[in-house]
């Protein structure tokens, strides 16, 4: 019933809140504060590549709501009074995505708070420059202008290309007006038989 109203939660884009890079393996700590504080906070996470799941409810002073089990037992509770939820071990398959939370306002209103999206920290990649023992292959003569033997500048590939691309645009531009006449003068035809 929550997860419905959070599956319209429309702060969770690609380019809403922070990006937390973090390595494989490493304990994270996700921090994410309600706007107001309600009489419930909500955990949630959708994940990049299985959707949203359900991490667990909190009353406001931080004690877990019964029956409500995380996906598995790869969270941390101890410092969600504190407005921060701890992943054990960051595993980029299972892990990636973006965490968020809201808190029940007033008994009919969720608040949401910052969302953070957890990626994988990306490893500075050391640049190497190719060696290259042939002479440099540039020079600073002009370009040639290539001339038939009439005098006239020959045309390259790009004089052979546009018909290849126009002749077709314009068959299937001629089609569509010719269809949209045909389905004018049909629909004229059956009006007038009314």
């Amino acid at each position: 019933h929550i997860l419905v109203i959070l599956a319209f939660y429309q702060k969770i884009t690609s380019g809403a809140g922070e990006d937390m890079a973090v390595n494989e393996g490493q304990q994270v700590d996700i921090r994410c504060r309600p706007p107001e504080p309600g009489s419930m906070i909500i955990w949630f996470r959708v994940l990049d590549k299985s959707g949203m799941e359900f991490i667990g409810s909190f009353s406001s002073t931080g004690v877990k709501k019964p029956n409500t089990k995380p996906p598995t037992s790869i969270f941390i509770f101890t410092k969600i009074a504190q407005d921060v939820l701890t992943l054990k071990s960051f595993k980029e398959a299972d892990d990636s995505g973006i965490y968020s939370c809201a808190s029940l306002h007033r008994g009919t209103e969720l608040r949401f708070g910052t969302v953070t999206r957890l990626v994988v920290e990306k490893a500075a990649q050391p640049t190497s420059t190719p060696i290259d023992n042939e002479q440099s292959r540039c020079t600073d003569a002009p370009p040639c202008n290539c001339v038939d033997s009439s005098g006239k500048a020959e045309t390259g590939l790009s004089m052979f290309c546009t018909p290849i691309i126009l002749g077709p645009l314009v068959g299937g531009c001629g089609l569509l007006l010719l269809l949209l006449i045909i389905t004018t003068v049909y629909c004229n035809k059956i009006r007038t038989k009314r």
